[in-house]
């Protein structure tokens, strides 16, 4: 058969690393990225893109660390690279605190991050409302950057991005061989799934070029994220609210709470609010589903539902979907095969 036409709909971090994915894994396809937003309008320009996975409770774990484990390894090495400045990625030191001792002492990813320990006495004391903490080294994702970098990436193996609204993945039958469905939140509505919800995040970016560590407190809604430019504070987690509007309340709770775990943001300047929505699910759907109309099919390959955890498993599950998509060109040169004969 001719080249199969690959579309991959949706172009935050997870539709590009996935188009990324398929490109360098399927050289002979040809790659559309199509989405109705592109950077800097994605829910993951909002992200903090701090490597911490997020658990979800439908995914075997040793999936979840595989995912992690993969994407901190891509990371690092462009960390590692020339490129990491340009592609918005670094390495950042930080602790995570509690204020009990949580029931797992040491969370799955804990030999996947760098120097992973439990904190000392005296790193305790710049905590007084905590009684335990973890510290580690992981990495800091500058997401529009990163995005990017992704982007021209794309664009030097050939692959080819159009801002097209997709209204219904059928639509897309007689163009494309293969669709990879990337909508995020937006799979809600694209294919009905209705296991997919929003949890609103509301973040601060401040500059406060002092602040080199993170901190994160845990049960993760109170975090400080230095990037390479701001420091990114949160933040919020609310089921069920499609609100895209800044809460001047929300943004004063998060501020307060945030100089609580490091009073000198006090001396924060320069504070940008931004929203996103998180396209949270039990689990994250990446499986094949044929569609089929009149006898015509249509393979799509869905790899969405990250809520919190997407840059943390981003690359992981990408590479997954590629695999996927190289199933489906298989079977679809087996049946050209097959109808030749």
């Amino acid at each position: 058969m001719a080249a199969p036409k690959v579309a991959v709909v949706g172009a935050g971090v997870v539709g590009l690393s996935t188009a990324l994915c398929i490109a360098e894994t399927c050289p002979s396809c040809s790659v559309m990225v199509l989405s109705d937003q592109f950077s800097p309008n994605t829910t993951s320009d909002v992200a903090a893109g701090i490597l911490i996975p997020h658990t979800y409770s439908g995914t075997p774990i040793h999936v979840q660390k595989q995912w992690f484990k993969e994407t901190f390894t891509y990371l690092f090495a462009i960390s590692n690279s020339a490129e990491a400045s340009e592609a918005g990625i670094h390495l950042v030191s930080g602790w995570q605190v509690f204020k009990n001792t949580p029931k797992e002492e040491l969370p799955f990813w804990s030999d996947v991050v760098l120097g992973f320990r439990p904190m000392s006495e005296a790193e305790l004391q710049k905590f007084p409302q905590h009684l335990f903490g973890q510290a580690f080294t992981t990495l800091k994702c500058d997401c529009p950057p990163y995005l990017l970098w992704l982007e021209k990436r794309l664009k030097a193996t050939g692959v080819q991005m159009y801002t097209r609204k997709v209204a219904d993945l059928w639509e897309l039958h007689s163009e494309y061989n293969i669709v990879v469905n990337c909508a995020g939140i937006g799979a809600h509505q694209l294919v009905g799934d209705e296991k997919v919800f929003p949890v609103r995040g509301q973040v601060l970016k401040v500059h406060a070029p002092w602040v080199k560590n993170f901190i994160r407190d845990g049960d993760g809604l109170t975090y400080i994220y230095p990037g390479i430019h701001r420091v990114t504070l949160g933040g919020t987690r609310e089921k069920e609210s499609w609100s895209l509007s800044p809460d001047p309340g929300t943004t004063k709770d998060i501020f307060d709470r945030c100089c609580s775990l490091e009073p000198s943001l006090r001396g924060a300047q320069g504070i940008e609010v931004k929203v996103g929505l998180r396209p949270s699910r039990w689990c994250v759907r990446l499986q094949t589903e044929v569609l089929s109309q009149g006898g015509v099919k249509l393979p799509v390959v869905h790899n969405y539902g990250h809520g919190a955890g997407g840059f943390s498993v981003h690359r992981g599950t990408a590479k997954e979907a590629a695999r996927l998509v190289r199933e489906c060109i298989a079977a679809l040169q087996g049946s050209t095969l097959r109808a030749k004969l």
